[in-house]
Order: structure tokens, then sequence, then C-alpha cells
């Protein structure tokens, strides 16, 4: 491959032979900005349904669309090149059935180009998974906390302990068996996501899980530190960007009130400034 050779961004059946190696990197995005920022370091880019949490002020995930997962998802593919790109979706786009999830998510795949889709459930949702597979689309599961379910589960609570460990352990097994290439364990503790690491032969990726599993994902509002309505205990802050464009935008705004921005630099004279005249040499 030469160096200017543009690298083949990973399909699912790549993500699935990653069990077991190098971890597996990924991080949300909804922006094309965002995409290209983390494009060369991520192996796969969520667009999550956490949009509407992060972008839109909602206070939950229950009130996302496709419409935005599609807006969204065709922003964020605008910048990826060399990342995959998986898209969630959203609540009431597949709990129906089989042939309801199959609609929604051909149509997500056709007008954003992602390479596979991302659904909430475990045994409930094995039938679909496996329906939508051997139809050619390819399924990232999601157990453990499912924020779509917070309404039945009581709010985002850990899931897995103690009684509910063996109820997690059968979802990962199920989404398994029926063709998931991967599953992401969202906040499940740290023994349990270990087991099902080491026991189902697909990829886990933690949220809130293990540094045991096969990869790691994180709401990148989260991790730079842009979403501070709260900070769940599994988000490392690794810049803290937030306060850094509030201060920005508090310069700008006093820099206005004081009439001292613009300055001369930013504002256009009356006259073009004239040519330069040619070289002789």
């Amino acid at each position: 491959m030469s160096a200017t050779a543009k690298k083949q961004a990973p399909n699912a059946e790549d993500i699935r032979a990653r069990k077991g190696g190098t971890p597996l990197v990924s991080l949300t995005a909804y922006t094309t900005p965002m995409a290209r920022l983390m494009d060369k370091h991520c192996d796969f880019v969520l667009v999550g349904d956490s949009v509407g949490m992060v972008l839109h002020g909602l206070t939950s995930t229950l009130g996302v669309t496709m419409e935005m997962m599609i807006l969204h998802g065709q922003a964020v593919a605008r910048g990826l090149e060399r990342a995959m790109l998986v898209i969630d979706m959203p609540f009431g786009s597949y709990e129906e059935g089989p042939q309801q999830a199959f609609r929604n998510a051909a149509r997500l795949m056709a007008e954003t180009g992602c390479a596979a889709v991302k659904l909430e459930g475990g045994v409930e949702m094995a039938e679909t998974i496996r329906f939508l597979v051997k139809r050619g689309i390819p399924v990232m599961a999601h157990i453990g906390l499912t924020p779509q379910s917070i309404n039945t589960l009581g709010g985002y609570k850990v899931q897995g302990r103690d009684a509910q460990a063996e109820a997690v352990l059968a979802d990962a097994r199920a989404v398994a068996e029926a063709g998931a290439f991967s599953v992401v364990l969202e906040k499940v503790p740290q023994k349990l996501a270990d087991k099902i690491t080491a026991e189902v032969a697909i990829p886990t990726i933690g949220i809130g899980a293990s540094a045991g599993c096969d990869g790691q994902i994180l709401v990148v509002d989260d991790m730079l530190g842009f979403f501070t309505a709260f900070k769940p205990k599994f988000v490392k802050r690794y810049a803290d960007l937030g306060p850094m464009a509030e201060a920005g935008i508090a310069e700008y705004a006093a820099e206005v009130r004081a009439r001292s921005f613009p300055a001369a630099e930013h504002v256009f004279a009356d006259q073009a400034p004239a040519a330069k005249a040619p070289s002789k040499g």
C-alpha cells in the first residue's frame, strides 16, 4: 500500500475478528467536524441516540426519531474515511417486530451509508437480530443498562448484580447466537463483564463495564467536558473543553460590548489594497 493510499474502513467481520486482540476504540459522534477529529483514532464511530440529550436538550433518548438519526448519520458519514460507521436505531423503530426493524434498518443504511446498526435488548431481541443479519444488515447488540428502557428498569441503574447476573449473561449468549457481530455492555459489574467477555465469541464493547472487555466506547461530549448536565461514574474527562469554550464566549461578549472587537485587523478598508508589482527576477 502506498503512503497516500486510503485505508479501507473496517466492516462488521473485521470488528468480529478483533475478539481477544488489541482493544477496539470507539466514540460517539453527531457532527462532521467531530467525526473528522476521531476518524484516524477510532476503529468504529457510533452515531448514538444520545444525540437527543447531548445536542437537542432532551431529558432521555426516548424522543429521538429516525429523521434525527439519519440527519446526524449523514453528517458523521461525511467526516469519516478510516473508521467504520454504526448508527443507533431509535426507540420505537424496531421493537414491534423483525419486519419493522428491517424496514427502518434498511432505511438507515440506504440513506446514510452506515456499515451496521445498533439496537438495544437481549433475549427478547434475538429473533429480530437473526432476521436482520440473514437479510444483510450487520447488528451490534446492546445489553445491560439499555437507556431506551429506563422507564421499566427504574432509571439509569447498574444491571447484572446478584440475581440479575444470570439474566444479563443469558442476554449476551442470545445476541451472540443470533448473529450480532459485537455487543455493548453498559453499566455491568466488572466481574460479570469479564465473564461475558470470556464466554461469548463476539467482541464486547464496554461502557461502565470492565477494562477486560474487547473494546471501549464513551460519549465524546462527556469525555471532552462539553456535556456537563451530569457526569456518570464511568466517564473519564480527557479534556475540559466546556469551561474553556464558555470563557472564550464570555471574552467575546465583553469585547463586543466594549467595542474592542472587531479591531482594525478584523474589518475591511474602503479600497482594496494595491496589487503588488510583478517581480522582474
